[in-house]
């Protein structure tokens, strides 16, 4: 995987915390970038977006992800935010920020999980490299 990794010299490498392993599930799940016209929807392919919770004019507040999406890609994006936070300041800010709302260890790292994603899907559509500090 390593080999494969350095051969494709992805801008995904660029981001710290991902390996060339980590970096390789997501870039084999996700496949070409250009089918998710927006981050969101790379978001509900992971399986990471809200799921719908409503009944005639009741609409749930609150509700779990969905989990209909590839659960490799979503492994790989959780374990991947799990260490960008580790060593990443921006995403540190973040994770605490949303732990100080009340919310629990699991929750704060999902919501890290859709920055990443957006960050990954802005980083392989326009082909820039990781530059958050």
């Amino acid at each position: 995987m390593t080999e494969i990794m350095k051969f494709h010299d992805s801008v995904i490498m660029t981001i710290p915390g991902i390996g060339y392993i980590n970096g390789g599930i997501i870039l084999g799940e996700i496949g070409d970038i250009h089918r998710f016209s927006n981050p969101s929807k790379l978001l509900a392919f992971a399986g990471l977006d809200p799921s719908v919770y409503q009944s005639g004019n009741f609409q749930a507040r609150r509700t779990r992800m969905s989990k209909r999406g590839s659960h490799i890609l979503r492994y790989a994006l959780i374990n991947a935010a799990h260490n960008v936070v580790k060593s990443n300041a921006t995403f540190k800010a973040y994770y605490d920020k949303k732990m100080a709302e009340g919310r629990t260890h699991y929750n704060a790292l999902g919501h890290c999980v859709g920055k990443l994603v957006r960050v990954i899907w802005k980083m392989l559509t326009d082909e820039v490299e990781f530059d958050l500090d």
